[in-house]
């Protein structure tokens, strides 16, 4: 046993000496900081950075990241309006970040370069290129490819790659360097919702009504449905050796291309979705982006959250096999229900209620919620994986009002919490917040600036390099750091 914990501990400073000589550890860190948080899935080389290159941080949706944030030190913050919902934000290797926002006005998806000092005129970008319309989940889900080209579908179902350049003359620009027509495998009427390249370049999609494709390199697509009657309202997930992860409203999925390089189906998984959709989620059904993770591959499991009426649990199944490994009650402090996707990282989950969120809009066809009110009551919960199954290390009332971002570097977890009754008003003030990843208590909180307009939506932030962080609004983006 004393040998066990020796070379545990030599195994952790390694670990540790390696983050600092990395930049990774910043001053003002806490001490629990020497926890091992991981490990991380091998990169995606179809995407850009590990942690900056989709919305949930990387391929599999991990909602951790290797980079430090801003610790428990004193923040700084700036808000950058644009007259536009941001819920996505991505930074590639050339350090320019590129949202995904819908306009206020018109509800139009547009792409906006930004530069990540934000030393422009308040209210610009260093470039802008509206996008065709589609359904509202079109306009959030997008990645960087490992040339930083924003890989997103249009609402004319084309599957576009947009890079950005710069002239002699020092200005920015954005142009559609790739159009791949995808109206022979998403039916007139659909729309791509979520999207993830796998190993070898190809793109996978998964449509609104529940139609799951692929997208080789040449640029040949091909889709199977899924089941009759089941919405798909999240991103998908993918695992280095090519799994793909789907959650409709129904089941979870796990995909694989097949002999001929079509998309076929692993397994399926039902889930309890409930009598209807929970105050606080976009439809009826989880609210999850699935999320690969685990102690040996980064990627042995895979995780959502069900939507069972009067409690929400974690369900945690093999990836690979479907083999349910637990489904562990969650968020019994807070609101009994999440539309956001899980944190998971080595052995452990965490998952936010957002049960009751006050959403200025749902998606066409949410329907009406059961009970049609409730108030936030906010609440996250930590669950680790054992080789007996799962138990939850902490539950608290932290009303994270956007995705909850881990931080294996620093060890805290980064959110904006809402702050104000439990029947949410439109006076209500956001703090930014970092949780002690170990405890689930507060370790710092800062107050944002701004009004309602600045609320985040539960959308996810972008730690970058520079140990900020950027969080999407309502109307806009917030610096903080």
């Amino acid at each position: 046993m004393k040998r066990t914990r020796r070379r545990g501990a030599v195994r952790l400073r390694t670990a540790v000496t390696a983050m600092c000589a990395a930049g990774l550890l910043v001053a003002g860190t806490p001490a629990q900081a020497a926890t091992f948080w991981g490990p991380f899935a091998a990169p995606s080389p179809a995407l850009g950075p590990q942690g900056s290159s989709t919305m949930h941080a990387d391929a599999g949706s991990s909602d951790a990241t290797a980079l430090a944030g801003p610790g428990v030190r004193a923040v700084h913050t700036t808000i950058y309006p644009l007259a536009a919902a941001c819920p996505t934000l991505l930074q590639g290797s050339d350090g320019m970040v590129v949202a995904l926002c819908t306009t206020m006005a018109g509800r139009t998806p547009t792409v906006e370069l930004i530069d990540p000092d934000m030393t422009g005129a308040l209210g610009t970008a260093s470039a802008t290129l509206p996008l065709a319309k589609g359904g509202l989940l079109g306009g959030v889900y997008a990645y960087l490819d490992n040339a930083n080209r924003l890989v997103v579908v249009d609402g004319q179902r084309r599957l576009l790659r947009i890079a950005h350049s710069r002239d002699a003359a020092g200005r920015w620009s954005l142009q559609v360097v790739s159009s791949v027509d995808l109206s022979g495998a998403v039916p007139a009427g659909d729309s791509v919702v979520g999207l993830v390249p796998d190993p070898s370049g190809a793109v996978w999609f998964a449509t609104e009504h529940a139609v799951a494709g692929r997208v080789d390199p040449s640029g040949r697509a091909a889709a199977i449905p899924l089941g009759g009657g089941e919405m798909v309202e999240n991103s998908i997930s993918a695992t280095p050796n090519g799994r793909i992860a789907v959650a409709t409203t129904h089941a979870l999925y796990e995909l694989r291309s097949g002999v001929s390089g079509n998309p076929e189906v692993l397994w399926r998984k039902a889930y309890d979705r409930g009598p209807g959709r929970k105050p606080g989620q976009l439809s009826w059904g989880t609210g999850s982006t699935p999320v690969y993770f685990g102690p040996d591959s980064g990627a042995d499991y895979v995780a959502i959250v069900d939507n069972a009426a009067g409690a929400a649990h974690l369900l945690i199944f093999r990836s690979g096999t479907g083999q349910l490994m637990c489904s562990q009650p969650v968020l019994t402090h807070g609101g009994p229900g999440s539309e956001n996707a899980p944190i998971g990282l080595g052995r452990t989950v965490v998952v936010a209620s957002t049960y009751g969120y006050p959403y200025p809009t749902l998606p066409q066809g949410a329907g009406p919620a059961v009970p049609p009110t409730a108030p936030f009551a906010g609440g996250m919960t930590r669950v680790d994986v054992g080789t007996s199954g799962c138990h939850t290390v902490w539950d608290n009332k932290v009303r994270s009002s956007a995705v909850p971002m881990l931080s294996a570097a620093d060890g805290l977890i980064y959110t904006v919490n809402r702050i104000g009754p439990a029947a949410a008003t439109a006076v209500d003030g956001f703090e930014f917040t970092a949780v002690n990843a170990d405890t689930g208590a507060i370790a710092a909180h800062s107050p944002l600036p701004g009004t309602i307009v600045e609320d985040p939506l539960q959308t996810a932030p972008l730690i970058t390099r520079d140990h900020r962080v950027l969080q999407g609004t309502l109307s806009g983006i917030v610096r903080i750091g």
